[in-house]
């Protein structure tokens, strides 16, 4: 099981954000590179990034991802408003080893299959937020149509392995992950599931563990230092 170490940037700095108000965003530190090393330094094997001005449409912090990539030895992790080609191969280029696509790529198969073909399976994920077990989407008015598992499986026929789902009514909450809906989508669709959204304490990562899914991308708890990274490494016997 990987752990996701998070990083959500904006305007240059990382917070925490709702999915409906950028402008009240809670800083937690000026300085991403300072965050980037903390985590490095406490065993990191992956950082995942948020650009949420690109995602909100305000945007984008590019240039920044960029220089957290060439300073990072770990690979990052990138999502945040990506389904077009050209921002895809930027970020690529830019040496962001994994973009996480947003779910509205998936819903144009062609688009969907000119992206498994220009790039690597690997260095693709398709990202999905999940609201009363339909889809989510701030852009895309037709999301709530789909079902998460009909998009994973689109990607999957793709070729593309990582599905990074994230339940709203338990991100920023700090109130356990949904961890029963995670592992129902890796049964349903055969994709390396990593959960987002909620990640509270040890015996969450833990029960994360238990159910087999790939990973967990955890935010809030360690900022707010419900446990340490140093801690949930120790807990995790695949760590």
């Amino acid at each position: 099981m990987d752990l996701f170490p998070a990083i959500d940037i904006h305007e240059g700095k990382v917070v925490r954000a709702s999915r409906s108000d950028l402008s009240r965003a809670t800083l937690y530190h000026p300085d991403p590179f300072a965050v980037l090393d903390q985590f490095v330094a406490a065993g990191a094997r992956w950082v995942h990034v948020v650009d949420l001005d690109r995602a909100f449409g305000v945007g984008d912090q590019t240039a920044l991802v960029a220089a957290l990539v060439k300073r990072s030895p770990v690979p990052i992790q990138l999502g945040g408003g990506l389904w077009r080609s050209d921002d895809v191969a930027e970020l690529r280029d830019a040496g962001v080893q994994r973009v996480l696509l947003g779910a509205q790529a998936a819903e144009d198969e062609e688009l969907l299959r000119e992206l498994a073909d220009q790039f690597a399976a690997d260095c693709l994920g398709l990202a999905i937020d999940v609201q009363d077990g339909r889809v989510w989407s701030r852009s895309w008015p037709d999301a709530g149509d789909w079902k998460p598992e009909d998009l994973a499986r689109r990607a999957a026929a793709q070729g593309i392995e990582t599905l990074a789902v994230t339940e709203l009514s338990r991100e920023g909450r700090l109130g356990g992950a949904d961890v029963r809906g995670a592992a129902a989508l890796a049964q349903e669709t055969g994709m390396d599931v990593v959960v987002s959204g909620g990640v509270d304490g040890l015996d969450d990562l833990r029960r994360i563990e238990a159910a087999g899914l790939a990973g967990a991308i955890v935010g809030r708890a360690l900022f707010e230092k419900r446990f340490t990274l140093q801690e949930a490494f120790a807990c995790l016997s695949r760590s």
